[in-house]
């Protein structure tokens, strides 16, 4: 193969890896706990209960029959990583891999290693919880639709019954997901922040979810000081939720449903209640069954029933932070023209020209540079920095650099471990 594309694609070492993954797999399993009547309220809303943890034991202590579903990324596989436990994993995988493909690249072998260690924590968490799993693809590919599609597509016959497939936000996201969710793939569209990124998913790519960074939005507000942090990341998942629930009832083969996401406690769970799903770790499933809350504090509310208070002088509220719930009619038409286009939308930059041409300002043009800049600040970046840049897309780059920053750390055990084998 002359391509690092085409080597992933190569069936032969796809299969290994497939073969290395599934080594000891037992099938689900199902861990039996009491059911809790605080959870069961909440499914009776609708609203399907995830753990946002790899961590088995940390999910063992929450667990009960109410929950179906883990999410896994970027960051807590680098936690387990880092403690050592793949070390046996990554030295055998290398071997097996080089001896099959001698002419990979260090970097290539890099890039499978920790696509294998990522399927391995996933069936483990399958086999001990029978969960459904989202696993997460090596920032590297985000930008990159050939590469999005063959690990996606590898991860998905790995356990196509268990695993939902992770898709970052960005333009090329758009183009990736759309073609996976037409091959019955189920993408976990991961990254989202407002409802118009979620209304153009849903139509668009038509992934199985979509979601809301909640708690990094609330934190958003606190950090750069625009008010109180309170209902902002709450508001635009309502938002979102509502846009997607009025399209899943009004087009024909839509399934999207709504995750809210960084959930940091058990308030939240309350004010959210009958989101399509709650993606929560388990401190804030124990926070909030320790509540004293009864069947009656939980509903489905609207967006328009949250009260904001931002800063005095501050045009956080009508300028800044409006893209987080409004979906206007410009925004509307850009994704109306985008279905008329269709396949004819080949790459993220043309879905962004698109964006342009329609005088919707959604993608920012990023360099490298700015990317640089974004990740050296961390998951909560500073809005005076970026006046052009939209909230929302600047919310899902500055998330994507944060994993690629605790990516980068895995990566380099990887590589340490790799010269000692």
């Amino acid at each position: 193969m002359n391509t690092s594309t085409g080597m992933h694609e190569d069936t032969g070492l796809a299969q290994m890896v497939r073969d290395l993954a599934l080594e000891g797999f037992e099938g689900p399993g199902r861990l039996q706990r009491e059911s809790s009547e605080k959870l069961r309220w909440l499914r009776d809303l609708g609203t399907a209960l995830w753990l946002d943890t790899g961590d088995a034991e940390a999910a063992e202590t929450v667990w009960g029959p109410e929950l179906e579903a883990m999410t896994t990324n970027n960051t807590l596989v680098n936690e387990v990583v880092q403690t050592g436990a793949m070390d046996g994993l990554i030295a055998y995988g290398a071997r097996k891999i080089r001896q099959a493909m001698p002419g990979i690249s260090s970097r290539e072998l890099v890039i499978e290693i920790a696509f294998l260690v990522n399927a391995k924590l996933a069936l483990s968490l399958v086999e001990r919880f029978g969960a459904h799993v989202s696993v997460e693809l090596h920032p590297d590919v985000a930008s990159d639709i050939d590469r999005t599609l063959a690990f996606a597509r590898r991860y998905y016959d790995i356990n196509p019954e268990f695993f939902y497939i992770k898709i970052p936000l960005t333009p090329e996201g758009f183009v990736s997901a759309r073609r996976l969710s037409e091959e019955g793939i189920p993408i976990n569209f991961t990254l989202g922040f407002s409802a118009r990124q979620n209304y153009l998913a849903t139509r668009f790519s038509r992934p199985r979810f979509v979601n809301v960074f909640l708690g990094r939005l609330n934190s958003l507000v606190e950090e750069n000081r625009l008010g109180k942090p309170e209902n902002v990341g709450e508001k635009a998942t309502l938002a979102s939720c509502e846009r997607v629930a009025e399209i899943r009832e009004s087009k024909e083969g839509v399934h999207t449903r709504q995750i809210a996401a960084s959930m940091r406690d058990g308030q939240q769970v309350v004010t959210l209640s009958g989101v399509d799903v709650l993606t929560m770790p388990p401190k804030v499933v124990q926070q909030y069954l320790q509540m004293n809350v009864s069947q009656s504090d939980l509903y489905r509310r609207r967006a328009e029933e949250l009260e904001l208070e931002f800063s005095p002088g501050e045009p956080a509220g009508s300028e800044l932070l409006s893209c987080l719930w409004d979906v206007d009619d410009k925004f509307i038409a850009f994704v109306d023209d985008a279905l008329e286009r269709g396949d004819q939308i080949l790459n993220g930059e043309d879905l962004a020209e698109l964006s342009r041409l329609h005088q919707v300002n959604l993608f920012h043009n990023w360099n490298d540079d700015e990317r640089l800049r974004v990740r050296a600040k961390g998951k909560i970046p500073d809005i005076s920095q970026w006046p052009d840049v939209p909230v929302d897309d600047l919310m899902s780059v500055a998330a994507l650099e944060t994993f690629a920053k605790d990516q980068i750390a895995l990566d380099q055990r990887i590589e340490d471990l790799l010269q000692k084998t």
